[in-house]
């Protein structure tokens, strides 16, 4: 065999790697791991946001609402997301759907319904936008059950 011919034989280690090796290794596996992590997250994913369970519709903070005892937290992508300009945590709103296939005359879904949070509200044009609304368990399933399609709108009431 001449020099410079690839072999067969595995590569093996002359004794134990360097003190500095591992710790390479290991930061090298761990920024893998996370570039591999932020890669897989859809850019347009909101934060999670952990809504504590409280019997008042206000925080003592001032800031988002807490969620009613026996509320649930649903959130709702308007059909006109322009909407969610004039929309505040805390305000009350009527939700309206219009069933994909149905009539065009829309349905009451959840009179009242909490305005818990507002997600993309200033220009938003990639689908994040959305409302989250505090609603009985009831009227929660009616509006996660309905078909693809059914379409969204809200009243503000004063």
């Amino acid at each position: 065999m001449a020099d410079g011919e690839a072999t067969l034989r595995p590569v093996r280690w002359r004794g134990l790697p360097r003190r500095r090796t591992l710790p390479r290794v290991t930061l090298v596996a761990v920024l893998l791991g996370l570039a591999a992590a932020v890669l897989r997250t859809p850019p347009s994913c909101p934060p999670p946001r952990v809504l504590p369970a409280a019997s008042a519709t206000a925080s003592p903070s001032g800031g988002t609402p807490a969620l009613p005892a026996g509320s649930v937290g649903v959130p709702i992508r308007l059909a006109e997301p322009a909407a969610l300009a004039v929309l505040r945590p805390g305000a009350r709103v009527d939700l309206l759907v219009v069933p994909a296939g149905g009539s065009p005359d829309p349905t009451l879904l959840a009179p009242r319904a909490l305005v818990l949070d507002v997600v993309g509200a200033t220009g938003a044009v990639d689908g994040s936008s959305a409302l989250y609304l505090a609603l009985p368990p009831e009227q929660a399933r009616r509006a996660v059950g309905l078909p693809e399609g059914s379409r969204f709108a809200v009243v503000v009431r004063g």
